[in-house]
């Protein structure tokens, strides 16, 4: 197998989360099967009606334990003037193109592994799910279904090689505050939905103060949950009490605390808000996401054992990954595969070649350690 055409041809699908990833699977499903793995699919239709889909590939014995080798097949959009997009253009020994780096890197290494590597005795697992950029939902679905148990379980994500063994969890909702309407010269006569909507976000950054002083975590940077407001607009002129105004809110637990902690913060922030207006504005919110943190103890075995093969001690990290979802799955999980997450979401987007396939040797050893 030639793992820079085997890369080149899935950064060449354009697997946008926008878009079905069926076109990805059907990459997939025969080479895999060519593998000696038996296959099967999990489909749903996304929220506007996207047919979606998880490809679950099983070599050995259909029983708990093993390993299973995790990559999401959605990339995130990408640049339409970005001519190199989806080609997989090799240059100084980097390969260029969207998912390259996340987290199609990763899934050419584990079918190159899985291609020279044969489990002795437990089961080896490949799992390529779907819409992890937009709320890890292909691995919720494996979750939610609960039919497969592996040991342990190696999530492939740009991590420069370095293990991850942790990370904080991931909240969103849109928060809409309405006033009422009127002339901007006798601010009385209503009430400023964006003036009101300041209020509040200021008090979040109070809130995040807050909690930064009873909840913290050393072992990430920043320490504490983090909270921010990523896009806000409102109102229809600048002469108007502005009658409306939508922002969107995030925050980032750390491990150990409850992600509802955050929403129910903004709650009461926003209820208060509503009683000190005399019933002037009203607060409403639409829950996006509530994902908990992710944590595999440092003395893991999966752990320990990407520590050596890598060279590199393992960290957290503040973004999110698929962990949680293995964890739940009863397996011992850990974050580790080719690429920089900070050229991921990027123009110009690359994999260094050497680490694909210094991945591909470490996941393929993995398999030997953890299926034997």
């Amino acid at each position: 197998m030639d793992i820079v055409e085997t890369l080149q041809a899935l950064v060449a699908i354009d697997s946008t989360s926008s878009r079905s990833n069926l076109p990805v699977l059907d990459w997939l499903e025969p080479r895999v099967r060519r593998l000696g793995f038996e296959t099967r699919r999990m489909t749903w239709p996304d929220a506007v009606g996207v047919e979606k889909g998880n490809l679950i590939a099983r070599m050995g014995p259909d029983e708990p334990g093993g390993l299973a080798l995790v990559g999401h097949t959605d990339c995130v959009p990408f640049d339409p003037d970005w001519g190199e997009a989806l080609s997989g253009t090799v240059r100084d020994g980097n390969l260029f193109g969207r998912g390259s780096a996340d987290t199609k890197g990763s899934i050419a290494a584990m079918l190159l592994a899985a291609s020279r590597v044969r489990p002795a005795r437990g089961p080896l697992w490949l799992l390529f799910t779907a819409d992890e950029e937009v709320g890890c939902q292909g691995a919720k679905a494996l979750a939610h279904e609960g039919r497969i148990r592996p040991a342990r379980a190696i999530i492939g994500e740009p991590t420069r090689l370095v293990p991850v063994r942790a990370h904080k969890g991931y909240c969103a909702v849109d928060v809409t505050v309405t006033g009422i309407e009127g002339h901007s010269a006798f601010p009385d006569v209503g009430a400023s939905a964006i003036h009101a909507a300041a209020r509040l976000i200021t008090e979040i950054e109070r809130i995040q103060a807050r909690l930064a002083a009873v909840h913290s975590d050393a072992t990430f940077s920043p320490p504490h949950t983090t909270f921010n407001v990523g896009i806000i607009h409102g109102g229809k002129a600048r002469n108007v009490l502005a009658g409306d105004c939508f922002f969107t809110l995030e925050w980032r637990p750390i491990p150990g605390q409850e992600p509802v902690l955050g929403l129910d913060r903004v709650d009461a922030a926003s209820r208060a808000l509503e009683q000190a207006s005399g019933g002037k504005i009203t607060v409403s919110r639409t829950p996006m996401r509530v994902d908990p943190a992710g944590v595999t103890p440092a003395d893991a075995e999966v752990v320990r054992f990407l520590e050596t093969e890598s060279g590199n001690g393992s960290v957290a990290i503040p973004f999110g990954t698929e962990l949680p979802e293995l964890i739940h799955l009863g397996a011992e999980a850990c974050v580790f595969g080719p690429g920089d997450i900070r050229v991921a979401h990027r123009t110009g987007e690359f994999v260094p070649l050497d680490e694909v396939h210094r991945a591909a040797d470490a996941y393929g050893r993995a398999i030997t350690r953890f299926c034997a």
